[in-house]
């Protein structure tokens, strides 16, 4: 039987709350990572974003802790190579991994990183979900399959989270939910849910909220 993705509702007002309280607490940058040996304690629940670069990853994460400049953006896409980790309160961590799809890094740059996302992908025991952003005006690209892929294969559960939604039209977004429908049927590690956000508009950003403080 075939999964269907479905758009993740919005949350209910005591899930909504929730996660407002979970964002409303202190949420800081606590260190960038370049190999294994300097991530922090596993010691609590953490969720990772991935994305390619200009998928609006900075924004969401600040859309969603509320603080502007808590991510930032790098200004050449491909060039950051950290895999960066936020505080989020006492009991929780948010990982933002570097953007994809730029072939602007020296190859052997580029490999290293790759393989930190290996490590850290099969190696992070306390890892609950990967959120894959997709930009709502282009859908899943071949850059994006690699790392569905390497979710698969790292039996880590990913939510696709579509970006820029307010910037297309209702018809046009409905054509882009069906590729990415189409798409995660083939990939086992896949949530069969499908948050769609705008950073600008804040859509989606408390049903998302919701979600990343009731994993365990």
């Amino acid at each position: 039987m075939q999964i269907q993705f479905s758009v993740a509702e919005p949350p209910d007002q005591a899930s909504a709350e929730t996660g407002r309280k979970l964002f409303a607490g202190q949420t800081e940058f606590l260190k960038g990572v370049v190999a294994m040996a300097g991530m922090p304690p596993a010691d609590r629940v953490e969720v990772c974003f991935a994305g390619r670069s200009n998928v609006g990853k900075s924004s969401l994460i600040n859309a969603l802790t509320g603080r502007k400049g808590l991510a930032r953006a790098s200004n050449t896409p491909g060039r950051t190579q950290e895999i960066n980790f936020f505080t989020l309160g006492v009991e929780r961590y948010l990982v933002d991994l570097p953007g994809y799809g730029y072939a602007n890094a020296p190859l052997p740059v580029v490999e290293k990183w790759q393989r930190l996302l290996r490590q850290y992908l099969s190696g992070r025991q306390t890892l609950r979900r990967a959120f894959v952003l997709i930009d709502a005006r282009h859908g899943i690209k071949k850059v994006d399959q690699e790392i569905l892929a390497l979710l698969d294969s790292s039996a880590v559960t990913f939510q696709v989270v579509i970006t820029k939604a307010d910037k297309i039209k209702e018809k046009d977004r409905s054509r882009v939910l069906d590729q990415v429908r189409g798409v995660l049927a083939n990939h086992p590690a896949a949530f069969p849910e499908i948050v769609v956000t705008s950073s600008e508009k804040g859509d989606g950003i408390a049903t998302l909220r919701s979600i990343i403080a009731t994993l365990e």
